[in-house]
Parts: C-alpha cells; structure tokens; sequence
C-alpha cells in the first residue's frame, strides 16, 4: 500500500512540474485522470482489506454496527 501511495506522489509531483512548465493542457488532464484511477485502485484495495480483516473481526465480536459504518464508507467513495 506505501508502495502505491508512493507511485502516486510521485505522478502529483509530475503533474505539478507540468504545470510549472506550462505543458498542454490536454496532457495536464490525462495525468489527472491516471492519479484518480490509481487513487481508486488503491481506495479498491484498502476496503477488501479493512472488510476482510477490521469488519469481519467486529462482526465475530457482535459490534454489528460495523456494518452501518463500512455503508456509510462505500456511499462516501462513490460520490
């Protein structure tokens, strides 16, 4: 997951040296573009892991109200 957020600063970075640069506009855009769809692919990944793990620990616990709190979670991350 570091790994990721790694790669990901890095294309920020990238975008912002473009910017300083005054490069096409179009280019600014589709890198955007990439930094969201590996925000995403990272979002995918930590909530498979926080269910597999934190949820399915609470529900085993009886702390049911995990459930309403990882709802809550995905209606956020899919605004």
């Amino acid at each position: 997951m570091i790994r990721r957020l790694k790669l990901i600063e890095g294309q920020v970075r990238g975008i912002e040296k473009m910017v300083e640069e005054d490069r096409y506009c179009i280019d600014i855009l589709i890198q955007v573009s990439a930094i969201q769809s590996a925000l995403n692919a990272f979002n995918k990944e930590l909530l498979a892991q926080h269910i597999h793990g934190c949820v399915v620990d609470d529900i085993r616990n009886g702390k049911d109200e995990v459930v309403d709190e990882l709802v809550a979670a995905v209606q956020k991350l899919m605004k």
